[in-house]
């Protein structure tokens, strides 16, 4: 081989290093990954951040990811938390979702979602409304003219107060002629704790995301009266509010999040890791069996929707009494 070739050779190699050095972050593998549930086990964004973590070590977008569970407050003390210990960081992910604009805003909360960094919006589901198998409440009918004729006998279980199964029934408990102001809502820390009031018969009513009490569902445990979506679900024999004549709909989104003061390259290799999980085969399979819909968005177009969820929500709060 001639000196020159051995010179031009050494020379791709050089050339070749640099540009694998230089190639964007997207392009490559996580390493550890930590994603903070900022609630207890069994509820939805603890759900999403063990289906997450699943799904991305089984198709390689990371190595090694750990779930960190941090409940209180609606999302509220693991978002102010997250907020401070993911800062620049690359390597963490908060899940959070409308339950968490609610509660920043009727907990007053010093932090809010302008202190992380939006990567993308993953999945929505209809919210539904439940009572126990044996309640005398057959319908949503029935559930409404109990609602007019006694607002505070009207016991309903929930997620965390000011969230999205609180601000539901609000709207419903307005839409059947009662004070929203007035509603009794006992609200649980995770979707265990909410499910263990329903089937003890402690509450008259139910609220979460369908995922959540889909298998309890299933199995006549739990009878659905309504879904949230202005539109039937395939699959779901629950009718929408609105067709029930209650003029109510609602979507409860979750999403992920990075730290405050994120790197452009960090921001671009998370959201690429984040895309390609949720595009995966494996990926349509955690959707289907727990009855989320696909509502990816990236991380700019997300960031404008959490802007205006938090308009919309604001307002929401403001007309059922949450929100001053």
């Amino acid at each position: 081989m001639s000196f020159i070739n051995r010179r031009l050779i050494a020379a791709c190699v050089v050339a070749a290093a640099a540009l694998g050095a230089s190639l964007p972050a997207t392009a490559q593998e996580l390493g550890d990954l930590t994603i903070t549930a900022p609630a207890g086990a069994g509820g939805g964004w603890d759900s999403l951040a063990r289906n997450l973590q699943e799904t991305m070590m089984k198709t390689g977008t990371a190595k090694n990811v750990q779930v960190v569970n941090v409940p209180g407050a609606g999302g509220t003390v693991g978002l102010a938390q997250f907020s401070q210990s993911a800062k620049g960081a690359a390597d963490q992910l908060l899940v959070g979702g409308l339950v968490m604009v609610g509660a920043i805003i009727t907990n007053k909360s010093p932090v809010n979602l302008t202190n992380v960094t939006p990567i993308a919006r993953l999945t929505s589901d209809p919210m539904v409304v439940v009572v126990p198998k044996d309640s005398p409440i057959q319908s949503l009918a029935d559930l409404t003219a109990k609602i007019k004729s006694d607002v505070g006998g009207t016991v309903w279980a929930g997620g965390s107060a000011g969230g999205a199964d609180h601000i539901l029934a609000g709207l419903i408990t307005q839409a059947a002629g009662g004070d929203p102001a007035k509603v009794n809502y006992v609200a649980y820390s995770g979707g265990g704790e909410a499910l263990a009031a329903l089937l003890g018969g402690q509450v008259t009513a139910g609220i979460s995301g369908y995922g959540e009490f889909q298998g309890q569902i299933e199995s006549g445990d739990l009878r659905a009266l309504a879904i949230s979506y202005p539109e039937p679900v395939e699959g779901i024999a629950a009718q929408p509010l609105k067709a029930q004549g209650v003029d109510v709909e609602m979507e409860n989104w979750r999403g992920v999040f990075a730290g405050p003061d994120l790197a452009d390259a960090d921001r671009q290799a998370l959201s690429a890791a984040v895309e390609k999980t949720v595009k995966s085969p494996e990926w349509a399979e955690v959707l289907k069996a727990r009855g989320w819909t696909d509502a990816y968005q990236g991380p700019d177009e997300f960031k404008a929707f959490v802007e205006a969820e938090n308009t919309r929500i604001t307002e929401v709060l403001k007309a059922i009494g949450l929100a001053q």
